[in-house]
């Protein structure tokens, strides 16, 4: 009895305990105790997703990551004083993915960059993007989706940095996009969605795509090391055997970071070569200088 101290006529249905009321849970007939629930549950599985995780009812994941892209948006508007170009705010420089920075030591701009968009058109269509998307956290569970979502950012931005011209300035979440595309392709594969339904939201997709490539210079590279990163990640997750799920999803991300971190080394020193001197950023952008 956990409250000994409290009289009661009640028992447990099971272990026929007696229970206060505040111990007490109700059962198919009766009630039984906290312990006994609790060694009930044990024994009982838990429904799993296809890459391991737990199904959820709504994408809390999806909502959130628009929410912080959201709100760097209308931060760097506001600090820009130009909602239209929030680019022109010194913040928004300090935080986009430019290649001779991110050399000299500011690797946070690989992940960072993924949250800052260049205007509204570019912010709206990343974000309907994601929300069509985001039918894969419930699908695949919150874990799995974040997962697949931040390593698509990260290949996207890796790639953007290693094949790009070292002096391009990069932000935007289409590589999370790309990436969570990429589970999509796999995902209707191995579960063998309906391919009209698939045409649909992929038509969706490259409407928006198309809108925010017409306002900002498309990153092919960005574009494709999301999508390879994405669908790589999420092949590893679905197609794992049961008992070897954990196995193989530690290795699916550690193939996957070696090949960022391969393209940052690699690349490092062809930027740095290329770019000796970089002054630190200003509301209207970079100003770089070579030696010699």
């Amino acid at each position: 009895m956990r409250h000994p101290d409290r009289p009661t006529g009640l028992r447990c249905v099971r272990c026929e305990r007696p229970a206060c009321p505040d111990c007490l849970v109700d059962a198919a007939v009766g009630f039984q105790c906290v312990d006994c629930v609790r060694e009930g549950n044990r024994g009982v599985r838990r429904a799993t997703t296809a890459a391991g995780g737990e199904p959820v009812a709504k994408p809390v994941a999806s909502y959130a990551l628009i929410a912080v892209n959201v709100a760097m948006y209308v931060l760097t508007a506001v600090l820009a004083g130009n909602p239209l170009h929030n680019e022109q705010s010194t913040f928004f420089h300090q935080l986009s993915g430019f290649p001779p920075s991110m050399a000299d030591g500011e690797w946070w701009r690989l992940l960072t960059s993924g949250f800052l968009h260049f205007g509204p058109v570019h912010l709206a269509g990343n974000m309907v993007s994601l929300l069509v998307l985001a039918m894969i956290e419930t699908r695949l569970g919150r874990g799995p989706f974040l997962l697949i979502y931040f390593l698509s950012l990260l290949g996207g931005s890796a790639a953007a940095y290693a094949f790009q011209s070292p002096l391009s300035e990069g932000a935007g979440a289409s590589g999370a996009i790309y990436g969570l595309l990429g589970a999509l392709i796999v995902l209707v594969l191995r579960e063998k969605w309906d391919f009209h339904a698939l045409m649909n939201v992929v038509g969706l997709l490259a409407v928006n795509l198309a809108i925010s490539i017409s306002v900002v210079e498309i990153s092919l590279a960005a574009h494709l090391g999301g999508l390879a990163a994405g669908a790589a990640v999420a092949f590893g997750l679905v197609v794992a055997p049961r008992e070897k799920r954990r196995q193989w999803h530690a290795v699916t991300v550690v193939v996957v970071v070696v090949a960022i971190v391969g393209l940052l080394v690699v690349r490092t020193p062809q930027v740095v070569d290329a770019v000796p001197l970089c002054l630190p950023p200003t509301a209207d952008g970079f100003s770089c200088y070579r030696y010699g």
